[in-house]
Formats: structure tokens, sequence, C-alpha cells
């Protein structure tokens, strides 16, 4: 494929017209005109004709149509982004996938699922009233799965009257208002678009080209005053509890993720994803329809994301290919669904549709909102597609539950656990400020609220204590946490936490921080013992494990030896007040001694 305004000019262009011009179209201006060749048959073409209006400076090998129909191995390709720029990535040609026909036709995604198998919808379809508190402790697996809410009655939920249409919308946030469109064909985004000119394509009844609006945040218009979240939404939203109320609404810079208006036409789908930082999401059909496949979360399902996403698999690979099952879920006007975190989803519309949702992080299931966002670091994703100050509202959380805790607030273990995540995670914070490049302790440092958050590797220690505290673990400790969080595993952390138990060092472990100490020690009972047997003395390549012991002492083996152990039994008891009565710790340690005598000649 060759450019006019690059290696050839118009000059150098055979004088022949362009095969695929029609007389009407014709250009008069030939100076201007562009020009892309077949890269297999040699045929000059006008870029105006057969561009289909896309963007001729991101082709890299590019087919005529007829070529393309006589192999279908002939595939436009686009070229990779330029390291370090902000360049889009490369524009993927989804609709050739498993199909091999024109990346025009953004139909040939609906044609592939023809194809495949899906596994049976099981998921829960509720009352919007069963959406509550009540429901979270008692259901093990509420905010888990995803669900349905056939009826938005009892949700407590505001939504727009089902006759709006896009023209009013057009006219609420006014025509003028910037919006990303996106190319269903190849899954691009498409710049210039304005709400009115938007209004204008879908109410159109012929369309050139199947495009989409998944992004449209209204925060702020006319129209989000029609919109309100369910209430169990607000009630857990990290942004509506945690961030301060001082700090949000006009003038201030805070996450919009509440509030979209989601307007898809027939046909449009959204491949695999996963919503930012593994946020969850309310989603509300206003009108039309939408088909939603999902695949689980699992930590196997998960891992293929990751290879899949961003490489270029995505071309030639469907992930569902790849996963253990796909769930396939069909939604119409008045049902609601709520997608909790992690699960990977992919979006068809089969009639024109309008939707009102949006994002949400919570407290029962950060590990894998952590992970999600790890996810999305290993595989690049901007950070204009990642979840707006992520790591500034986790500060938040973490302040306000560190707040709670030394107040005696009681929380329930699947909450504790998610912030043991969250604990873990600012302690990575605080480690990067700490000792970081200079380039991850800058960033670290611009993230901290400094109006709630005064010293940052007290705080995020002192709720890591904390919260080990309270799911009765191991709180004396500065070990591993639970929650596996990969910012919390380095080999500095543990070797820290391992000369700490080697010195006897109890309760000191972040900065201005003391628990309380023990009021009473005792040693209640202490044993000695000694026996001789006989033991082989050599190791196995020089290892001492368990099951080497286990097999060393009387097993007949030849080349044993008389060995004397000496073993020590001590019983430790610490005792110590609390707010609601006492804590007592008990110790049992035995320690062994296995003498050889030297061997006799």
């Amino acid at each position: 494929m060759t450019l006019d305004n690059e290696e050839t000019t118009p000059s150098a262009v055979p004088e022949e017209s362009c095969p695929a011009c029609t007389e009407a179209g014709a250009s008069t201006d030939i100076e201007k005109e562009s020009w892309v060749r077949c890269d297999y048959c040699k045929t000059w073409y006008h870029w105006r004709c057969v561009g289909d209006g896309g963007d001729l400076s991101v082709i890299d090998k590019w087919y005529c149509q007829h070529c393309r129909e006589e192999n279908p191995g002939r595939v436009v390709t686009m070229k990779p982004p330029a390291r370090k720029s902000a360049r889009k990535k490369p524009i993927r040609d989804y609709a050739n996938l498993h199909v091999g026909s024109d990346s025009a036709d953004a139909r040939a995604w609906v044609q592939m699922l023809s194809s495949k198998s899906f596994a049976a919808d099981l998921f829960k379809r509720m009352a919007g009233a069963e959406l509550c508190q009540e429901w979270l402790n008692s259901d093990p697996s509420a905010m888990k799965e995803p669900v349905v809410i056939p009826d938005p009655d009892g949700l407590g939920m505001k939504m727009p009257p089902r006759d709006l249409t896009v023209g009013r919308i057009a006219q609420m946030l006014g025509v003028d208002m910037p919006v990303e469109v996106i190319d269903v064909a190849t899954q691009s985004g498409l710049s210039g678009w304005t709400v009115g000119r938007w209004a204008e394509y879908y109410q159109s009844s012929e369309r050139d080209k199947i495009r989409n609006v998944i992004s449209l945040e209204i925060s702020g218009t006319e129209l989000s005053s029609h919109v309100l979240p369910p209430r169990l939404v607000r009630d857990l939203d990290w942004v509506e509890k945690y961030w301060p109320s001082s700090r949000k609404g006009k003038g201030h810079v805070f996450p919009k993720v509440q509030l979209y208006c989601l307007m898809g036409v027939e046909g449009a789908w959204t491949d695999w994803h996963i919503d930012f930082a593994g946020s969850s999401v309310y989603y509300h059909v206003l009108r039309g329809a939408k088909t939603f496949l999902f695949i689980r979360p699992t930590a196997e399902n998960l891992a293929s994301y990751q290879r899949w996403s961003g490489s270029d698999m995505q071309t030639y690979t469907w992930l569902g290919d790849l996963v253990d099952e796909v769930v396939k879920v069909e939604l119409t006007a008045g049902n609601t669904m709520i997608i909790p975190t992690g699960w990977i989803h992919a979006v068809h519309t089969p009639v024109d549709a309008l939707v009102f949702g949006g994002n949400f992080v919570h407290s029962y299931n950060a590990a894998l909102q952590l992970r999600v966002r790890e996810i999305e670091i290993a595989t690049r994703v901007p950070k204009k597609f990642r979840f707006p100050l992520f790591t500034r509202l986790s500060w938040y959380v973490g302040e306000k539950f560190l707040r709670d805790l030394k107040a005696r607030e009681e929380f329930s273990t699947r909450i504790l656990e998610s912030m043991q995540a969250v604990a873990a995670f600012l302690v990575s914070q605080a480690r990067d400020i700490e000792h970081g490049s200079e380039a991850a302790r800058r960033e670290a440092k611009e993230q901290i609220p400094s109006d709630r958050v005064r010293d940052p590797s007290a705080l995020a220690r002192e709720l890591r204590w904390r919260v080990r505290h309270a799911l009765h673990l191991d709180s004396d400790s500065d070990g591993v946490d639970a929650s596996k969080s990969s910012a919390d595993v380095s080999a500095k952390g543990r070797k820290r936490g391992r000369l700490a138990e080697d010195e006897g060092q109890e309760g000191v472990h972040f900065k201005n921080f003391q628990p309380k100490a023990w009021q009473r020690v005792r040693r209640t009972s202490e044993r000695k013992k000694e026996c001789k047997s006989q033991a082989r003395s050599e190791m196995e390549d020089g290892v001492l494990t368990e099951d080497w012991l286990e097999n060393v002492i009387g097993n007949g083996v030849a080349a044993m030896n008389e060995v004397t152990v000496t073993s020590r039994h001590v019983v430790t008891t610490k005792v110590r007040r609390t707010v609601s009565g006492l804590e007592r710790q008990r110790i049992e340690s035995v320690l062994e001694k296995w003498e050889w005598p030297e061997a006799k000649a």
C-alpha cells in the first residue's frame, strides 16, 4: 500500500481513472486527491472511493475488494503504534475474525457467533427490593455473579421516560458536546463527532456504517438530573461514600464514572473486555435490547484474558475458545443488570437501544478489583481508559476504614478481607514513596490526598495491622497478607518480617504506632528429654527437610550411627486486657538438638 503524500505523488500515479470511481463522485481537485495502491494487483484507487471514511495514514497493507474476495487470506492490516507516543493502538480487523469477510462488514462478528455454543444462563432473577444489605450478608454469591432484575420497581432507581429520543438527549447535553464514537467493524474510536451529529446519524434511515456510543458520561448535565443509580449501588459506591463531598461537583476533579448514556444501533457490538479497575456495573435498558456474553473471572480465565488482551491474538482468536465456558444473557426494555467485579464480557445490540448505567468500586471484592488493575498495567492499557484517580480514592477508603477500626466499628469477614487487600496496596504505594525510583516516588506522592492523609506510611501499615487483628490473624507479624496482592509480596517485605521475629520484636511495625503490651507473660511448663537412637548422619544433597527426618530414623538403612536427641518443650501464655474482655495467646514450642558422636574407625 502506498500513500500519495509519502513515497508517491499524484503525478506518479498511472493516468487511468480509479476503477471504483463513479462519474458523479469524480473529483476536480486532483492535487488534493489521495490515492491508494493494492499490494497484490498494484491497481491504484481513490481513497475516498474505497476507504469507507477510514484513516489512510494508519493502513499498513491494503488489498482491493476483488483481491480480498479472490483470496480471503489477504487481510487489510494496520501499522503498529510508534514507541513512546500517544498514538492509538492498532485498529484490529475484528470483522475478518474467523470468517474472512470484508472488514467493512460489521455484521461478520454476529455471523461468527452462530457457530459457537454457550452455557445455560443460570444467573439469578431478582426483585428490585431484594437487592439490599441483607442479601449481601446472607448470600455468598452476592456481588460475585451477575443478577438480572426484570422490573425496576423496588430498586430505588430513577430513569428518564421510555419515550426519550436521542434528539432530545442532544438538546439536553448540547449539540456541540464532543462524543467518542466507535466504528464497530474495527472497534476503533472516531474523532470529530458531536452529540448533534450523532443524533442525526442515529435517527437516519440510511446509515453508511454501524457505529456505537458506549462512553458518554453525563454527570453535571441536564440529563443527569433524570438518572439516579439503584439504591444498593449508591450504598456501596466508594466515590459516593468516601470521596469528600467538599471535593465533588463543579470546579473539582473527581472520578466521574457513575452516569453513562449508551446509544447503540442495530448490529453494533463491543468485543471482550473487563470494566476498568474491575469496577462493577449497573445497566438499565431503557429501550431496545442487548445480548451479553459472559466469562467467569477465574484465575485461569483471567490469565487467558491477559494473554489475549493487547496482543496479536485478538486479530485471529476468539477469547471464548480459550476459556472454560461462555454464558449468554439477553436483556430487553425495562431490564436492569448488575455486573460484578472482574467479569469478562462482550455485548451485541440486536435492535436500536438506549441504555443508562454506570461503574462503581466497592468493599466486597477489592482483591479482584486490584487484580484487574494489575492486568491493565501488564497489558499497557492507556491511563485515559483506566478508572480515574483510583489510587487517590483508595487512600480515602483506607483512611476512613482506619478511623472506623479505631472506633471499634464491626465489619463482616468479607469486608475485612477486602480491606486487607486495600491495605496491602497502600503499603506498596508507601514503599514506592520510601524506596522507589524517582518517577515511582513522584507518581505515588501525587496520589496522596493531603486533606486527609498526613503520614501515608503510618496510615497504610496501621490499617494493615488493625485489619489483620480484626481477622484474628497474626497481627504482630509483618508477613505477607492473605490477599496475596503482588504489591505486598516483595522479598524486602518478607525479609523484614523474618528479622522482626528473629529479634523478638513485638508490636512496633509502623511509624508512630505501638499496640498495647502484653500485661502478663508466663512460662507454664518446661520439660527436657534426652534419648538415643540410630539415624543416618548424611543428608541427601546436604538438604534438611521434614521428609528427610521422617526417613532417617529406624528405617533399616545401612550406615546408621548412634544419635543423641535432646528436646526441650516450652509452653508460654500471654494475657492482656481489651475493651470487651481479654486476649490470651498460648505459644507451644519444641526445640530438638541432634548430636552424632564421631564415627568409629
